[in-house]
């Protein structure tokens, strides 16, 4: 009996990190929105433009919001996982902005777990053994 309970704890101390595993992938804001998924979730009323990207005038800032979905990642590649929750999050800020009163959100930057990550291109995601998940930060505006 003594040799199981060590048994169990040891596999438990060294399978513990591969489950806790936190890859980051970084996915470009373009291939999520390209998706099939995103025309037809997405209606086009509110654009995204990430921190450093050209955006066109920005006539009134509203508010700033953070987004910070998960999605089931189990038997699925980090990619897929990953573009889906990066999807699903900008659903979430689409449906804010709307409700606020704004046709954009601007200065978007990756917030997991508040670490401000900014690119001009990709949408930082942390994809585990079960879950993945994006968290973006931006502000809610009035665009020309």
């Amino acid at each position: 009996m003594k040799a199981l309970i060590t048994f169990v704890l040891a596999t438990t101390v060294v399978m513990g990190p591969a489950y806790a595993r936190d890859t980051v992938v970084n996915i470009r804001l373009a291939d999520v929105l390209d998706m099939p998924e995103a025309k037809a979730k997405l209606d086009g009323s509110v654009k995204f433009f990430l921190a450093g990207q050209t955006t066109p005038k920005v006539v009134k800032k509203i508010s700033e919001d953070v987004s910070n979905l998960k999605t089931n990642g189990f038997g699925k590649s980090d990619e897929v996982s990953c573009k889906w929750v990066a999807l699903s999050t900008l659903m979430s800020l689409q449906k804010s902005a709307k409700e606020a009163g704004a046709n954009a959100v601007v200065d978007i930057t990756s917030y997991y777990k508040k670490n401000e990550t900014k690119s001009d291109t990709t949408i930082e995601c942390h994809a585990g053994a079960i879950m993945s998940g994006v968290a973006l930060k931006g502000t809610y505006a009035t665009v020309e």
